[in-house]
C-alpha cells in the first residue's frame, strides 16, 4: 500500500487561523479549484521516516524548508486508498515565492510528446472555512483536527 506524508503549515493573522494549501500542477488540474487543493505532500520512499518524507516533500513542492515543532495529525486513508501521514507546523511562507520541482508526462495524450509540469503550480493561504471548500475531500479532516488541537481563537 502506498503512503504519502505532508506538512500542513499554519499561521495566525488578525486572530484567525490560516493554512497553506498547494494547487497541483499539470493539465488535469489546470481548471480545477474547489476540492482540488492539497497539503504539500508526496510519497514516502522505502526506508524513509514519514516525518522526514513530509519535510522533504514540502521543500520539493514549495522550494522552502519548514522548521519548527511538528504536531502529528492522525493518518488518513484517502478515497483512492492511499494513507496520508501529516504534521501541522507553525510557519510563514510567501506564496509568490513558491518554486516546485517538475514532473514529465505525455501531453497531449497519445501525442508521443513529453512535457514538464510543476508538481505545484501555486500555493495560497486560506482561512479554515475557505480551506474546507478548496482542499481535497479526503484531507479535510486534517483541518478539523488542527482546529481541535489549537483550540478556539
Amino acid at each position: 500500500m502506498k503512503a504519502s506524508a505532508g506538512i500542513l503549515l499554519f499561521r495566525e493573522r488578525a486572530g484567525r487561523l490560516e493554512v497553506l494549501l498547494a494547487h497541483p500542477g499539470g493539465p488535469y488540474w489546470a481548471k480545477k479549484d474547489a476540492g482540488a487543493w492539497t497539503i504539500p505532500k508526496g510519497e514516502i520512499a522505502e526506508d524513509e521516516e514519514p516525518l522526514a518524507a513530509a519535510q522533504r516533500e514540502f521543500e520539493e513542492e514549495t522550494g522552502a524548508r519548514v522548521e519548527g515543532e511538528p504536531l502529528p495529525l492522525t493518518p488518513r486513508r484517502q478515497p483512492g486508498g492511499k494513507l496520508v501521514h501529516a504534521w501541522a507546523m507553525r510557519g510563514d511562507l510567501d506564496p509568490a515565492a513558491v518554486r516546485s520541482i517538475t514532473f514529465t508526462m505525455e501531453w497531449p495524450p497519445r501525442s508521443g510528446r513529453q512535457q514538464a509540469f510543476p508538481e505545484v503550480d501555486r500555493a495560497a493561504w486560506f482561512r479554515l472555512p475557505d480551506a474546507r471548500g478548496k482542499i481535497l475531500k479526503g484531507q479535510a479532516p486534517f483541518l478539523d483536527e488542527l482546529e481541535r488541537l489549537l483550540g478556539p481563537g
